[in-house]
């Protein structure tokens, strides 16, 4: 007796208060596939917040069932990108070196990443930005010059390494990171 009314409890529970979702219309999901298919670097959260500016109210885990299902990434990855461009690719950096005295000594050093060779070595006690730019002058002779210079954030480098820099025409713009090597890590700028 007891259990046929716990049945027709949860029968009259579900009946209540779990209805069934309501369908997407049709010209929704045709407009959630024209999105994503025009748009192939935008995700579910992006396609959502657009169809939310325009007044449809959807959950995004609704647009990403109707979006359009893609077998490999947009573009070329990070690691791909390396192995295209690494030897158009250097990367430079300036780091502390305590010595035994006690005393602070700058190391400056330019790797290049198709075969990890290190480029230049150079220590300093007091570096500025016109002995940064002028070690970057004497590590690439004109015909050597890479496209690409990965740095990062130091304040040292002032304006005078894209001044000095602009001759050669590379760039310091790259995604957030990179691994040079086993302990060696360069961020690039955000520029």
């Amino acid at each position: 007796m007891a259990q046929a009314r716990f049945s027709l409890l949860l029968a009259l529970e579900i009946a209540i208060f779990r209805r069934p979702r309501p369908q997407i219309e049709t010209e929704l999901r045709v407009l959630i596939w024209r999105i994503s298919n025009e748009n192939p670097l935008w995700g579910a959260p992006r396609i959502h917040g657009e169809l939310l500016k325009l007044g449809f109210e959807i959950a995004q885990s609704s647009v990403a069932k109707f979006m359009v299902k893609r077998r490999q990434p947009p573009s070329q990855g990070w690691r791909t990108f390396l192995r295209n461009h690494a030897p158009e690719i250097a990367a430079m950096d300036l780091f502390v070196v305590p010595t035994i005295g006690f005393d602070l000594l700058y190391a400056f050093v330019v790797v290049r990443l198709d075969r990890r060779e290190l480029v230049w070595i150079n220590v300093t006690a007091n570096p500025t930005a016109e002995w940064v730019a002028r070690q970057i002058t004497e590590t690439f002779p004109w015909d050597e010059a890479p496209h690409y210079m990965i740095r990062d954030r130091d304040r040292i480098y002032g304006t005078m390494s894209h001044v000095d820099c602009a001759p050669w025409g590379f760039g310091t713009s790259l995604p957030h990171r990179l691994h040079l090597g086993s302990d060696w890590y360069v961020s690039a700028p955000a520029t």
